[in-house]
């Protein structure tokens, strides 16, 4: 959610971060030159340090591995608490709702416009139109796979992409998300659309898609279709919407 509140101009003062104790790469170097404080790493949780940057609102995820949710209790005797769902809206919907949280709806109206404008200006050449969404960890994991309305699906679906979303059924964690499954390796063998994209990837990652060989038979592997969303597409925000529009231009500009 940082990337959205940096975008709209909100007065961050502190967020948590990834897993390896870093921010978001789309977002990294703005939150630098404004100086906003790291906190916890994901899964290591100190809500001392809440205490210590004095915020007047805190925003929390209401799923995910950021989420911090058993612990609003605790963060309400600090500030006012807000809780929103990220994975269940687009960062549009999302600037929305944290603009009027935080008396910016000024500088949300103007950023989604900007970003509409820039739409307008994409001209794609698709060889296909149907497209499926995954992150894809290989056997032994759980695989993501994209549902029609979540974020990622969205953003696609503005640039003239008809999703092959995934079934509730396929899930395999209790917690259920807006935006994803969490399905077993041999399930992408049922995925039918022509082409797919493949989050938090480069080029070299698609092409490990196509090589594995339990994927031979997907029909976007068959017509070699299988496209990055770029190392910064796992959270759809302002900044990581950006990139992933730049590298569309890349695969299918005209």
């Amino acid at each position: 959610m940082t990337g959205t509140l940096v975008a709209i101009d909100a007065p961050v003062v502190a967020s948590s971060t990834a897993g390896d104790g870093k921010f978001f790469a789309q977002w990294a170097d703005i939150a630098k030159q404004r100086n906003i404080e790291q906190l916890w790493a994901v899964g290591s949780v100190d809500t001392e340090m809440a205490y210590a940057v004095m915020p007047d609102l805190i925003v929390v995820a209401a799923t995910g591995g950021d989420s911090v949710m058993d612990l609003v209790p605790e963060l309400k005797l600090i500030a006012p608490v807000i809780i929103v769902d990220y994975g269940a809206q687009t960062w549009q919907e999302l600037a929305v709702k944290l603009g009027f949280a935080t008396g910016r709806e000024a500088f949300v109206e103007q950023k989604i416009a900007q970003f509409n404008d820039y739409l307008k200006n994409v001209k794609l050449n698709l060889p296909d139109t149907r497209a499926n969404i995954i992150a894809y960890n290989g056997p032994g994991i759980a695989n993501v796979i994209a549902k029609e309305t979540g974020p990622h699906s969205e953003l696609l679906h503005s640039l003239g992409f008809e999703i092959e979303g995934a079934k509730s059924e396929w899930e395999t964690f209790s917690d259920k998300r807006s935006d994803f499954v969490r399905a077993h390796y041999e399930t992408l063998t049922m995925l039918k659309a022509p082409m797919t994209f493949v989050i938090v990837a480069d080029d070299s990652k698609a092409q490990t898609v196509m090589n594995d060989p339990v994927l031979v038979n997907l029909p976007s592997v068959q017509k070699k279709q299988v496209y990055p969303l770029g190392l910064n597409s796992f959270r759809i925000d302002y900044y990581s919407s950006m990139e992933i529009v730049e590298l569309m231009k890349r695969h299918f500009g005209m």
